[in-house]
């Protein structure tokens, strides 16, 4: 086994200790972090960054980036919620187009990357800033609310104990590590973000496979814009405003490379329980929100610095 592949292994096991750390820490400074409710209520947020992080995972994974998940997530807030307010769509109906929709953003981004040849943090920029445009004309600026009977029950539901965004998110969870352990396209994956020359001499299409890394990015993030919708009860053109950032530290901090070729979704599942846990104790220990934006952007930092980090050591 060679020594990337031992210190991402590593890696991988650390950041269940500092998952673990971090619970012990935060329960000690406020014993309400372990309150059954506030349990429930972070469980729940942690659903929405963890089901678009699978999606974040595959494309970091070949070494690119999609800036345009946050923007995916609020047009889908908006559009089922037009659909169903507006429109008087079936809420099934208006789900599915809803995620159709997403997929095919998710497309449009593998057509700039992949075929015009933009590169994915321009193309995917680019997406974001249009469709952030569109979503504001659809509303017309203003929430959307008053959903059919039912549909609160994606967001806000339970069955037995385990809320329903967390039932979503672990099937997720456990398609993403399908992907990546048990097909053929999981090893592309791998293969592309690792020497992408060698991956075209050895015949995988690249292309295609980038192709179907942004609209599986789409995709997820259309489902995790369908349970924030459900959740919140209203439809906002900013609902998800900033949230590819989370979602990006959530991947990286699970130790995916930001250079793509090697991740586990393991780690990634450890990556976004972290996250979710340091915003809800920031919240409960009543720190500052622009201090709190501060603590995000250092562990962004520094989780993409020990990564750029262990590069070099390797290539010394």
């Amino acid at each position: 086994m060679n020594s990337n592949k031992v210190v991402y292994q590593l890696k991988d096991k650390a950041i269940w200790l500092v998952l673990i750390v971090l619970v012990v820490a935060f329960t000690i400074a406020n014993p309400r972090f372990i309150n059954p409710s506030n349990v429930m209520t972070l469980l729940r947020q942690v659903a929405v960054f963890g089901i678009a992080s699978i999606g974040m995972t595959f494309v970091i994974l070949l070494g690119d980036i999609d800036l345009s998940i946050g923007t995916i997530m609020s047009f889908v807030n908006i559009i089922c919620a037009y659909m169903m307010v507006n429109m008087g769509m079936n809420m099934v109906v208006a789900v599915l187009v809803s995620l159709v929709a997403a997929t095919a953003i998710g497309v449009l981004n593998g057509l700039m990357v992949s075929t015009v040849g933009i590169p994915a943090i321009i193309a995917t920029f680019a997406t974001q800033t249009a469709f952030n445009g569109l979503a504001l004309i659809i509303c017309g600026g203003m929430p959307i609310s008053g959903f059919p009977d039912g549909f609160e029950i994606i967001g806000q539901g339970y069955i037995g104990i385990v809320p329903i965004p967390v039932i979503i998110m672990i099937i997720c969870f456990a398609i993403g590590s399908f992907v990546l352990n048990k097909t053929y396209f999981g090893r592309y994956f791998y293969a592309v973000g690792g020497n992408i020359e060698a991956a075209k001499l050895s015949g995988i299409r690249v292309g295609v496979v980038k192709y179907l890394v942004f609209a599986l990015s789409g995709l997820f993030s259309g489902l995790a814009g369908i349970v924030l919708l459900s959740r919140t009860n209203s439809g906002n053109a900013s609902a998800a405003t900033g949230y590819e950032f989370d979602v990006i530290t959530c991947v990286v901090l699970g130790g995916v490379s930001i250079t793509g070729g090697f991740g586990k979704m393991s780690g990634v599942v450890a990556g976004t329980f972290i996250i979710g846990a340091l915003q809800n104790g920031m919240v409960l220990m009543n720190i500052n929100s622009y201090i709190q934006d501060i603590v995000m952007g250092i562990v962004l930092a520094l989780a993409v610095g020990f990564d750029c980090i262990q590069k070099k050591s390797q290539q010394n």
